[in-house]
């Protein structure tokens, strides 16, 4: 790891009062840093504040916040919540993995997109919705996904 990247996540451990406790916290800085959590970050991490990687690996695995891998340009927030199931969220899904050849978690190979899985982004008469980018698109019909896409090309 670079003596830049060792500094960097020194500052953001110095940047909080107990790192072991404001380990979230933690996490969330580093991952704004560089846009996910890199693997060797997460070792550092661990010596660093006296825990265990596997403690810091699995508070990354467990919070849907939390990128493992470079993200795409463009993150697409699909909502999955009961509204959005039930007006036809699971083909708004299957839609989506289609045409970008990916599911969810995972990342164009282009890193062009990026799909995430959400419980509710809070517009639930608007369901079935998607967000891309902070934008918001409700009422979405399959036959409309690869136009909404096309935005963010």
């Amino acid at each position: 790891m670079e003596p830049t990247e060792i500094a960097i996540l020194d500052g953001i451990i110095s940047g909080v009062h107990d790192p072991k406790i404001e380990l979230i916290k933690v996490l969330q800085d580093v991952q704004g840093e560089y846009g996910y959590l890199k693997d060797e970050h997460m070792r550092y991490l661990a010596k660093a504040i006296g825990t265990s990687y596997t403690n810091i690996y699995g508070v990354a695995t467990f919070y849907s916040q939390f990128n493992l891998n470079p993200p795409g340009r463009n993150t697409i927030f699909l909502c999955e919540g009961t509204a959005c199931h039930v007006k036809g969220g699971q083909d708004i899904r299957k839609k989506l993995t289609e045409l970008l050849g990916i599911d969810i978690g995972q990342t164009t190979e282009d890193r062009r997109y990026s799909i995430k899985s959400v419980r509710c982004i809070g517009c639930c008469g608007l369901a079935p919705v998607i967000n891309i980018n902070e934008e918001t698109f409700g009422r979405v019909k399959t036959s409309q996904l690869e136009g909404i896409l096309a935005q963010f090309e």
